[in-house]
C-alpha cells in the first residue's frame, strides 16, 4: 500500500490515478492520517432487474391534482389569493 500526502497528491494526481487504475493500492493522507483510498472505477455489469421497487412506492390519489396557489405563482399572480 502506497500512502501519499495531500500536497504531493495535488502535484502528482495524474500519475497516481494511472497507478490506481493499473491496480496499485494508493491511500491519500492528511497530516499523516489516512483520509481516502484511490480505487479504479468498476462499471456495474449486472443486468437491471425491472420491478425492484414494485410494492414499495405509493402515489397519493391527488398526486396530479392542480393547486391554484402554485398555478398563481407560475402565472405571476404570487401576491394574489385565488
Amino acid at each position: 500500500m502506497k500512502t501519499v500526502n495531500m500536497q504531493s497528491a495535488k502535484t502528482h494526481l495524474s500519475r497516481l490515478v494511472e497507478e490506481a487504475a493499473a491496480g496499485a493500492d494508493i491511500v491519500l493522507a492528511k497530516a499523516g492520517r489516512p483520509i481516502v483510498r484511490l480505487v479504479p472505477f468498476q462499471r456495474d455489469v449486472s443486468p437491471r432487474k425491472p420491478g425492484a421497487w414494485k410494492g414499495k412506492v405509493r402515489m397519493a390519489r391527488d398526486f396530479n391534482a392542480e393547486d391554484e396557489r402554485i398555478i398563481a405563482l407560475f402565472e405571476g399572480r404570487a401576491g394574489s389569493r385565488p
